[in-house]
C-alpha cells in the first residue's frame, strides 16, 4: 500500500469524528460515538505507545483548551465540559495525537 493511501486511511477516523460534529447536537452522544470510533480504530490497528499518546493528548489538550478559554483566546457555544468546552473535544484531540504519531511514522 502506498504512503498516500496509508495517510488517508490513518485520517479516516479523525475525518469521521469531525464530520459528526454538525450532525450530532448532543455532546454526550457525540462523545459516546467518539469513544466507539477510537475503540474501533485501535482494535483494527494498535501500535506501540498508542494508548500512552492517546492519554497524553487527552490531558494536555484539555488543559490547553481550558487555558485558552479562561484567557479569552477561544470561546465555545457548546460547553458541556467544565462549563467551558465541549465534552467531546478532548477525545477528538486525543485521537488526533495518535493519528499524527502514525502519520509521522508512515512518512519516515
Amino acid at each position: 500500500m502506498n504512503k498516500a493511501t496509508q495517510l488517508f486511511l490513518n485520517a479516516v477516523p479523525v475525518l469521521l469524528m469531525i464530520g459528526l460534529i454538525p450532525l450530532v447536537k448532543n455532546d454526550f452522544l457525540l462523545t459516546a460515538a467518539y469513544v466507539l470510533i477510537i475503540g474501533s480504530a485501535l482494535a483494527v490497528k494498535r501500535e506501540p505507545k498508542d494508548i500512552t499518546i492517546l492519554i497524553f493528548g487527552f490531558f494536555v489538550l484539555t488543559a490547553s483548551e481550558y487555558l485558552f478559554v479562561s484567557t479569552g483566546v477561544e470561546t465555545f457555544n457548546r460547553n458541556s465540559l467544565l462549563g467551558v468546552m465541549p465534552l467531546w473535544l478532548p477525545f477528538l484531540w486525543a485521537y488526533g495525537f495518535v493519528a499524527i504519531k502514525r502519520g509521522v511514522k508512515i512518512l519516515e
